[in-house]
């Protein structure tokens, strides 16, 4: 969707389709009839925008047959369908069975994930509608935590200089955004103002996803003006909620139906518990609030007495949106474990997973309206 803002800015919102299983041109075409068409209808809006998910695979078939690249960009026209921003954190297989630490592979030490991002913003290039502004891709926050030592560090400093030199020989803005994650070399706000200190940050910049946001209690204000102060830029925002919990002794039961083993679920407590699963952070119990890296739907609280961390988005946005001027242009909704949830609150149809993503894309919406920003 489009909205404005009042400073005249188009803010984008989106929803992203890692959600979704589909790795080749045909499935991602197939996804948009099945998902993203009727998702648009429910909500009633001319034009909705997709947080696209490209595998690597697809990545590289669509940059190495333009016919397949128009393909897909005709289909999305013709659909109603528009896209201003990339995932790029999965590199592949993102929906298998078991996930967990294969998302962070490969990283920003290995040239795949330098040449999987530039194919991307190569596409994102082509597939920009005439009249966006500019384009977005996020990536991971450079690596895992371990193994971490200053040969990493200097690979990774050089792989996004080169990023950056490929960036500026695109023929349309597309800027990238690096994602800070618990458990990552990059977790926080001010971990990430120090990555791209050096970096090219007129093409480089934050992708700043709420749930994680949260997991490292964070405050808003605080980040965004640590980020500010560096001067790095908050390219594109993940609307997202983690789960959470307030006692976690008293809610044992109820975060254990939480456990599964596709994802990791890296929990921190506000006493510092850090964990890089809800498992092992079960196996010590007690202490004090608990937030788990779990994307739950931001529109509907979780199974009580467990709650979503809707107050930290709300506050974010608030940050972001509702000043005299829009922060960041691009606003994609990403709660990719609708698979994974606790089988009554899991949906077993693809029209029970339309219903949730539109509703989670009307309540983002709403969100905004109330700080300003209208539907265009």
């Amino acid at each position: 969707m489009r909205l404005r803002h009042r400073d005249g800015q188009v803010v984008h919102l989106s929803y992203c389709t890692n959600v979704h299983a589909a790795e080749d041109l045909d499935g991602i075409l197939a996804q948009l009839d099945t998902y993203a068409v009727p998702v648009r209808e429910r909500l009633g809006t001319d034009v909705l925008g997709l947080g696209l998910w490209l595998a690597a695979p697809a990545a590289d078939a669509l940059v190495t047959d333009p016919a397949a690249l128009r393909r897909l960009k005709t289909a999305l026209h013709a659909r109603g369908l528009e896209v201003v921003t990339l995932n790029g954190f999965p590199y592949a297989a993102f929906q298998q069975p078991v996930v967990k630490g294969a998302v962070y592979q490969p990283d920003w030490t290995s040239p795949a994930r330098l040449a999987y991002t530039v194919n991307l913003a190569r596409i994102l290039a082509e597939l920009l509608p005439a009249d966006a502004a500019r384009g977005s891709v996020s990536t991971l926050p450079l690596a895992w935590r371990t193994p971490w030592d200053p040969d990493r560090a200097g690979t990774c400093r050089r792989a996004l200089d080169d990023l950056a030199a490929e960036l500026a020989r695109l023929d349309r803005e597309v800027r990238v955004a690096f994602e800070p994650e618990p458990g990552c070399v990059v977790e926080t706000t001010s971990q990430a103002a120090e990555a791209l200190r050096d970096a090219d940050t007129g093409r480089l910049g934050v992708c700043l996803d709420l749930a994680h946001l949260a997991c490292a209690w964070e405050d808003p204000a605080t980040a965004l003006a640590t980020l500010r102060a560096a001067g790095v830029p908050v390219v594109k925002t993940q609307v997202s909620a983690a789960l959470a919990s307030d006692d976690p002794a008293a809610d044992a039961e109820v975060l254990r139906r939480y456990v599964e083993p596709r994802f990791l679920h890296q929990t921190r407590g506000r006493d510092g518990l850090s964990t890089d699963d809800l498992d092992e952070a079960l196996e010590r119990s007690g202490g004090t609030p608990w937030r788990i890296h779990y994307h739950v739907p931001i529109h509907a609280a979780p199974e009580p007495p467990l709650r979503a961390t809707t107050d930290v988005l709300t506050a974010a946005l608030r940050e972001l949106v509702g000043g005299p001027a829009a922060i960041c242009d691009h606003l994609d909704v990403e709660t990719y474990t609708w698979g994974v949830l606790p089988g009554e609150l899991r949906p077993d149809r693809p029209a029970e997973l339309v219903a949730g993503i539109a509703a989670e894309l009307g309540y983002a919406r709403t969100v905004l309206e109330e700080l300003g920003v209208k539907e265009a």
